[in-house]
């Protein structure tokens, strides 16, 4: 592709042109001719031009914002495949839309800094009982006073059907209707904006869902071999690829552009097909960076990736695909496993403690050792690059979603050691992520749901089925055809302001605080981890500097009796008990200072629980 960029060919789409009328511009290389019908009282047709490379384009003064409209190809009725609104569905007319109606953009104050972040996972549709971005505006500034930086959206393409997790997608410039559309989308954006907080979106660029096979009539769309778990892949790499690449680039500059989000998640990175030497994350991280945000600032490009490879880290001058931030599942699994004792699946790679305690320094476990699960060796070193690069969390919709039953921590742990894993992954010197109701103790499930088309829910749910039972699931988990199974998926915001609810809140908030004002927890420095099998117990220091900081864990139903020797000398003041004082967990304990050099003794963990301590400095 040029390096002139994407914004010197123009939007693509339907496009406000100036004060009147709408410019529209679609890739159709396979199509002779090309008309825009309108439909209601002012039906009429558009002759698009044919343009270079299989473009075709116009401009109509009289199209008027909410006005729907077709796309015929070669006499065929198609909706638009850069469409803004689909508000009769994915295989309904397009719709006209100008975002510059919905009142003005709201900035985001501070740029979303890594190192600093806190990030929180939504999906619009379970996260209030309306299930829309309205329903989600009055919980936003009771995130950011919690802690949370950043909120990342489950993806918002229009897909089929009224429900689903968002991989699916259909139209990727179509906001989902059901949740309110391209005004609910402004809207919220300004909200999360106004409360301090970054949006993120997650986007799948790695597969289009069944209902895209439309795009077969308009141009090579799709990779004519390649395809992924979930479907066909998009054709980033062969003939007609240029404008494939050019059509997700131009759709990541609508949604930082027109729309102001702050950077993306972005699906299963390693699932694209791609034999060009510039690769096409690499070209996309570019494009991005290029752009930037609405804001002013650049955007952040976080991947989720199989590979456990630092190479998609690394700058595209040095050959890696300049993303700035990945998922690592290891330190998920581990931490699962290890307070579970569930061993299904993936989970057969981990356990045990030490592994958990790796996990604290060590962002990927697999550095090119053996996988049992994947009965190959795996990954690679990620020695040298930055803690703040990799995000972790206990819970997230795939982990939670892809079990079967749904359940989430706070029903698969006792109350103390579920305490335990989120205090584990909030010291950790990664970035965390929080799961929605997470901060304050969520005990619904979250299922896997789908609206699929009638004829082919016997096969989704069959197909379901075998991909639980290979992760060692064997009960049928509920239909995700049916409304119900999204319905019982929702947040109960009622426990969220129940004396449990707000406990486990002010647990969050005080965690957090801690994570921003120990300087041992605020800057890098050194991670040492220790861990015994035997007596259940784990222990996490973090250095910066002179500071240092410890999490004390005690994994095992009983107190854990003191000496402990970890060689650490020093008076260590307790900052963080949970379990504190009933009813009002995170309080420090009444024990003055602890030593863990052995010296010491009387000292006493409580089973199930963390301290976490503060190395005494002289000043």
């Amino acid at each position: 592709m040029s390096r002139e960029g994407i914004e010197s060919i123009g939007n693509l789409g339907a496009v406000p042109a100036g004060a009147r009328g709408f410019r529209f511009r679609v890739w159709a290389p396979r199509a002779r001719e090309v008309r825009v019908e309108f439909r209601g009282r002012t039906a009429r047709r558009l002759e698009l031009r044919p343009a270079d490379r299989g473009y075709f384009e116009g401009e109509d003064g009289d199209a008027r914002a909410g006005q729907s409209y077709w796309l015929s190809v070669d006499g065929r009725r198609l909706p638009d495949p850069t469409s803004r609104s689909q508000a009769s569905g994915s295989r309904g007319p397009s719709s006209l839309v100008d975002l510059g109606a919905f009142g003005p953009f709201v900035p985001l104050s501070t740029p979303v800094d890594l190192a600093r972040a806190v990030l929180y996972e939504l999906h619009v549709g379970a996260f209030s009982p309306a299930g829309t971005f309205e329903g989600a505006l009055g919980h936003l500034r009771g995130l950011a006073d919690t802690g949370v930086t950043a909120v990342e959206l489950l993806p918002l393409a229009e897909g089929g059907g009224e429900r689903g997790w968002g991989y699916g997608g259909v139209h990727q410039f179509a906001v989902r209707r059901a949740y309110g559309g391209p005004e609910g989308l402004v809207r919220f954006v300004n909200a999360a904006h106004g409360a301090g907080l970054a949006v993120l979106l997650d986007v799948v660029y790695n597969h289009w869902g069944a209902e895209a096979k439309f795009l077969e009539r308009l141009g090579p769309y799709f990779h004519p071999r390649a395809t992924t778990p979930w479907g066909r892949t998009p054709n980033v790499s062969g003939g007609g690829s240029d404008e494939v690449r050019r059509y997700f680039f131009e759709n990541a500059r609508m949604w930082l552009r027109e729309y102001g989000v702050d950077g993306f998640r972005l699906d299963a990175v390693h699932e694209i097909f791609d034999r060009r030497p510039n690769r096409f994350w690499a070209e996309f991280s570019e494009e991005c960076h290029r752009i930037g945000t609405r804001s002013g600032a650049r955007p952040v490009l976080i991947a989720e990736s199989d590979l456990n490879d630092v190479g998609i880290l690394k700058p595209p001058s040095d050959g890696g695909w300049g993303l700035d931030a990945q998922w690592t599942d290891d330190f998920h699994h581990a931490l699962h496993a290890a307070l579970t004792g569930e061993r299904g699946g993936y989970y057969s790679d981990y356990g045990s403690l030490e592994a958990l305690a790796r996990a604290f320094e060590r962002p990927f476990l697999f550095e090119g050792e053996y996988s049992r699960f994947r009965d190959e060796r795996y990954g690679a070193p990620a020695a040298g690059v930055e803690a703040y690069r990799f995000v972790v969390f206990g819970q997230n919709h795939d982990q939670v979603g892809n079990r079967g039953d749904g359940a989430r921590l706070t029903t698969l742990l006792p109350p103390g050691l579920a305490r335990v894993a989120l205090g584990l992954t909030l010291f950790a010197p990664y970035v965390p992520m929080l799961f929605m109701g997470e901060e304050y103790g969520e005990r619904r499930p979250f299922y896997f749901f789908a609206d699929p088309r009638r004829a082919h829910r016997p096969r989704l749910a069959a197909r379901r089925l075998g991909q639980l039972r290979a992760n060692g699931f064997e009960k049928p988990p509920p239909d995700p055809s049916l409304a119900g199974t999204m319905d019982d998926s929702r947040l109960d915001w009622d426990h969220s302001e129940d004396t449990e609810g707000r406990a486990r809140r002010d647990f969050v908030r005080e965690l957090l605080r801690l994570r921003r004002e120990l300087p041992a927890l605020r800057s890098p420095g050194a991670v040492r981890p220790r861990a015994d099998e035997v007596h259940r117990w784990l222990a996490v220091r973090r250095d910066s500097g002179p500071a240092s900081a410890v999490l004390l864990a005690n994994l095992a139903p009983d107190t854990l009796r003191l000496p402990l020797d970890l060689g650490w000398s020093g008076s260590w003041t307790p900052v963080f008990d949970s379990e504190g004082v009933p009813g009002h967990p995170g309080s420090p304990p009444r024990t003055a200072t602890w030593s863990l050099s052995g010296g010491a003794s009387g000292h006493e963990l409580r089973g199930r629980s963390f301290l976490i301590l503060q190395l005494d400095v002289a000043e």
